[in-house]
């Protein structure tokens, strides 16, 4: 349990060892409810066909919404970074999952991002903007250069979540309001 709990994301060993442990004594009603969700979550959830988000649909609500301004495209490079920039309430616009960020060390290039289906989405010339929201690290830098380069030539307005996140951190470990003075602060991307 504890080797199989370790392989998850940000959960060290010594995390790992706490939480298998707490699973132990969970009730084994609670217990079984709790595999069961994840099980449910699992078979029932996939990723929307248009921007790559998690939903319970072919296509996502948020895709799917008439409400939300189609002309403005937010990239980000996880799924999970919709959910974090969704809460802050100040992003209107739809978005676009890449399913990663270049990391060459990683041997992640743009070929393993998702850049082809934005390019397609933006020959449909419906989007005016995009805000470039990946992280401010190396990789999510390089991510957004090569991106602001491959679209340098179209009419497109490019804008770059703005600096109000921790270098080398997270969109998902920031607070609601740092991240939502990066997106109302973006600036455009100038290379």
């Amino acid at each position: 349990m504890v080797s199989s709990l370790s392989g998850l994301p940000g959960i060290g060993r010594k995390s790992a060892t706490r939480i298998s442990f707490h699973l132990l004594r969970m009730d084994p009603i609670v217990f079984n409810q709790f595999i069961d969700s994840l099980k449910v979550s699992k078979e029932t959830l996939q990723f929307c066909k248009i921007c790559a988000s998690i939903t319970e649909h072919e296509i996502c609500d948020i895709c799917n919404s008439s409400t939300r301004e189609s002309r403005f495209l937010c990239v980000v490079e996880q799924p999970e970074d919709i959910f974090f920039i969704e809460k802050t309430g100040v992003f209107s616009g739809k978005y676009h999952v890449l399913n990663g960020a270049i990391s060459p060390l990683d041997g992640i290039g743009p070929d393993q991002l998702r850049i082809k289906e934005l390019e397609a989405r933006i020959e449909e010339g419906i989007i005016q903007e995009i805000l470039l929201a990946t992280n401010p690290t190396l990789e999510g830098d390089a991510t957004a250069t090569y991106i602001s380069s491959r679209l340098r030539d179209s009419k497109i307005k490019i804008t770059r979540i703005a600096y109000g996140l921790t270098v080398g951190g997270t969109i998902e470990y920031s607070d609601q309001y740092t991240l939502s003075k990066a997106i109302n602060s973006r600036l455009p991307f100038n290379q």
